[in-house]
C-alpha cells in the first residue's frame, strides 16, 4: 500500500513538473516592428488586409497580429454619420462596442465617438468605406505581433490538459483516502490553471481576429462672433445695429398696416353710422316740438 501511495505521489509531482517546465518561461509581447533578434522589420499590407512581418517568406506559418486603430472624420452631422457607420461595421460582420454623441453648443463642434470592432480581413475596406462619410482628418493603425505569445498559451494549455487528464485517471486508480485527497487537490490546482490559460487565449484570438478602431465624428466648428475692438469697427457695428433696427421698424409696420386700414376703415363706418342715427333721432324731437 504504501508502494502504491509513493507511485501516485510521483506521478502527481511529475505531472506538476512537465507543467512547470512548459511555463518556465512566457515570452513577452513583441511589437510588430521588432524581428526576434532585435532588428527592425518592415511592416507590409498582407492578403485581405491583415498586417504580416516584411521578413516572411511565402512558406511560413500565419502570424498573429493585432490591429487597432483610430480615425478622425469631418462630417456635416455627426449623429446621422455615427448611424451610417454603425451600419457598415454591421454589414462587414463586426459590431459597436461603444458610442457617445455630444450635441454641438457655443460655437464648439459636436461630434460622435465610436469604438468598433472589425474582422481583422476586412479592416482596410471597411475602413475606406467608413472614410467615403466626410472628410478624414487623421487614421492611423498600430500592429503587435503575439505569434510568440499564443504559441506558448497553446503549448502550456496542452501540458496542461494531458496533466489534467492523467490525475483523472489516477483518480480511478486512488485506494486511499489520502491518495484521493492529493489527487483532488493537484487536479483543482491544474483545473483552475487551465481555465485561465483558456481564457487568455480565447481573449487573444478575439483581439486578432477582431481590429478595435476609435472613431471620432465631428461637425465643422461654427465661426466665432467678431466683437468690435476699435473706434471703426464700434461704428460699423452700431450703424449694422441702427439699420438693422429700422428694418425691423419697417417691417413691423409692414405687417401692422393692412390691419390699421382694416380697423380705420371699420371706425369710419362706426362714426357714419352713429351720426347718421343721431341725425335721425334730432329730426324725430323737431317733429314732436
Amino acid at each position: 500500500m504504501m508502494r502504491r501511495s509513493l507511485i501516485v505521489a510521483a506521478t502527481i509531482v511529475t505531472a506538476t513538473g512537465l507543467v512547470g517546465c512548459t511555463a518556465s518561461s512566457t515570452p513577452s509581447v513583441m511589437t510588430s516592428d521588432t524581428s526576434l533578434d532585435g532588428a527592425p522589420l518592415e511592416l507590409q499590407s498582407g492578403p485581405e488586409g491583415l498586417r504580416t512581418m516584411g521578413t516572411m517568406d511565402a512558406g511560413t506559418a500565419a502570424r498573429d497580429i493585432i490591429v487597432t486603430g483610430s480615425a478622425l472624420i469631418t462630417v456635416d452631422s455627426p449623429a446621422e454619420a455615427a448611424d451610417e457607420t454603425a451600419r457598415i461595421v454591421e454589414s462587414a460582420g463586426g459590431h459597436v462596442d461603444a458610442r457617445t454623441e455630444t450635441a454641438p453648443r457655443n460655437g464648439f463642434a459636436g461630434r460622435a465617438d465610436l469604438t468598433v470592432r472589425i474582422p481583422a480581413d476586412r479592416l482596410d475596406t471597411t475602413l475606406e468605406e467608413i472614410g467615403e462619410i466626410g472628410t478624414v482628418e487623421e487614421r492611423n493603425t498600430q500592429s503587435v505581433d503575439v505569434t510568440q505569445v499564443t504559441e506558448d498559451l497553446d503549448a502550456r494549455i496542452t501540458a496542461l490538459q494531458a496533466s489534467v487528464d492523467r490525475l483523472l485517471a489516477l483518480m480511478t486508480q486512488a485506494t486511499t483516502t489520502a491518495d484521493l485527497i492529493a489527487i483532488e487537490t493537484s487536479l483543482s490546482d491544474r483545473q483552475s490553471n487551465l481555465e485561465s490559460l483558456q481564457s487568455q487565449r480565447a481573449s487573444l484570438a478575439d483581439q486578432v481576429d477582431y481590429s478595435t478602431v476609435s472613431i471620432q465624428l465631428v461637425s465643422p466648428a461654427e465661426a466665432p462672433v467678431d466683437e468690435p475692438d476699435t473706434f471703426l469697427s464700434g461704428l460699423i457695428t452700431g450703424w449694422e445695429a441702427l439699420v438693422a433696427f429700422f428694418s425691423f421698424v419697417l417691417i413691423a409696420l409692414g405687417v401692422l398696416l393692412p390691419w390699421v386700414a382694416l380697423v380705420a376703415i371699420a371706425i369710419a363706418i362706426a362714426f357714419l353710422a352713429r351720426r347718421r342715427w343721431r341725425r335721425r333721432r334730432n329730426e324725430g324731437d323737431t317733429r314732436r316740438e
